[in-house]
């Protein structure tokens, strides 16, 4: 159901973009100069540099506010990607950077903003990756910004923005057993589908989101941009305060939505009964229920356990409660990555690792692995993937013709153990 509010207050990402542009507000389709608090850069950063310096800038406007995470091949796996490295360590050297996450310390660059307190309440967050949006959960206005841009806040600390309009989803109902916040997020997808918030601010809000902890939260503010979307976000709670508690980096300014805000349109969901879902090749909102889908006996070649929108380690516990007392089915590639270098010795001392391999999974060091196509896990031109990524455009895994099942990590799990697409609540 979708809804249209008119009011005079402001939304959540107009709150922050007011603080950050230090006005009293600000409309839709303004443009404003934010301040930021924090910029964020991985592989892709590297072609910041030569911009950078191109400008005559020699020094970035605050180290302490600039953090730098090696993701996509690590370690390098082509001859480019150690270039691209070398690049980045040579910069932070130069210009001195002290938040560098190289090898050892790595992560997925969003995973190590995270659970590492870089992004709070409040905050204008920029990063050189299209899911930056995921950090939209902790209550702030995280978007991704291309190489010239993030040049430019490198020297200056400051971006031009035009102010989105609002997309507000409402949430209410519970969630069953065996469903999760991700087929919350390829239902809403399915709704809203790849263009349908283009350039806007996406507020979840509603008694469902308010029960979800964090890493739930993550995920559905994560593929926020695979609906086209410039931000995702969920308004600052106690649940948001207590995860950063211990690590926040910056001071907290935590803003909420006015009463009478203006939102370009309201959609209203109710996960009541709701099964799990399915996000079908080519597009992230081709989305399905899975049950009905598992009916067509779709044959997997491989299983992919890993990403930024699910590989936290909650999501790696309830995929290890599936495989618990099953073995891959002998076809099937399963791949495990977690999304950073902390969860991976958390699934050590938990004993996931040893869980997963002697069920035959591969687990891997943490990285953006199979995700993106570009490092390991490429997939063959004739063959499925069952994954708990966020993007199954043709291509994305390698080849165009290859095709990419989106779905919880509970529901990729049970692929795995079937060898084909399964509903996860039969393994419960």
């Amino acid at each position: 159901m979708s809804a249209t509010a008119r009011g005079h207050g402001m939304t959540l990402a107009e709150k922050i973009l007011a603080r950050a542009s230090a006005t009293e507000s600000v409309v839709p389709g303004q443009i404003v100069e934010g301040t930021v608090d924090l910029a964020m850069m991985h592989e892709q950063g590297a072609q910041t540099v030569q911009p950078f310096h191109e400008m005559g800038a020699t020094r970035v406007w605050d180290p302490d506010r600039v953090v730098i995470a090696i993701d996509h091949w690590v370690p390098a796996s082509t001859e480019g990607a150690a270039v691209l490295h070398r690049i980045l360590r040579k910069f932070a050297d130069e210009v001195h950077l002290p938040h560098f996450y190289d090898v050892g310390n790595h992560g997925i660059c969003h995973q190590i903003l995270a659970e590492n307190g870089w992004v709070v309440p409040g905050d204008l967050a920029v990063g050189t990756d299209s899911h930056t949006n995921m950090l939209g959960a902790m209550g702030a206005v995280a978007a991704g910004i291309g190489p010239t841009e993030m040049a430019a806040v490198l020297a200056l600390g400051r971006l031009w923005l035009k102010v989105p309009p609002t997309l507000r989803i409402e949430v209410r109902g519970t969630l069953g057993p065996g469903v999760t916040a991700k087929d919350l997020v390829l239902r809403t997808l399915g709704e809203v589908k790849t263009t349908g918030a283009t350039y806007k601010a996406v507020e979840w809000t509603g008694p469902t989101i308010a029960k979800l902890g964090m890493p739930e939260r993550l995920t559905i503010c994560n593929m926020t941009t695979e609906m086209g979307a410039k931000c995702g976000m969920v308004a600052p709670d106690g649940t948001t305060m207590e995860y950063l508690a211990r690590t926040a980096k910056h001071a907290m300014h935590p803003l909420q939505p006015d009463a009478d805000a203006s939102y370009e349109r309201i959609l209203r969901l109710d996960v009541d009964g709701m099964p799990p879902m399915v996000a079908c090749p080519y597009s992230p909102d081709n989305v399905r229920p899975l049950p009905e889908v598992a009916r067509e006996h779709i044959r997997v070649d491989q299983a992919f356990l890993g990403s930024c929108t699910n590989a936290r380690i909650e999501d790696l516990r309830e995929g290890a409660a599936i495989l618990k007392g099953h073995k891959v089915h002998p076809r099937v590639r399963f791949i495990v990555s977690p999304a950073s270098t902390a969860i991976y010795r958390q699934c050590l001392s938990e004993g996931l690792v040893d869980l997963y391999t002697e069920a035959g999974a591969v687990f891997t060091n943490s990285s953006c692995s199979a995700c993106f196509g570009g490092n390991m896990g490429i997939i063959a031109p004739d063959e499925v993937c069952a994954s708990s990524s966020n993007r199954n455009f043709p291509g994305r895994m390698g080849p165009k013709e290859g095709r990419i099942y989106l779905m919880s990590p509970a529901a990729t799990v049970a692929a795995a153990i079937r060898g084909e697409l399964a509903d996860p609540r039969e393994y419960a």
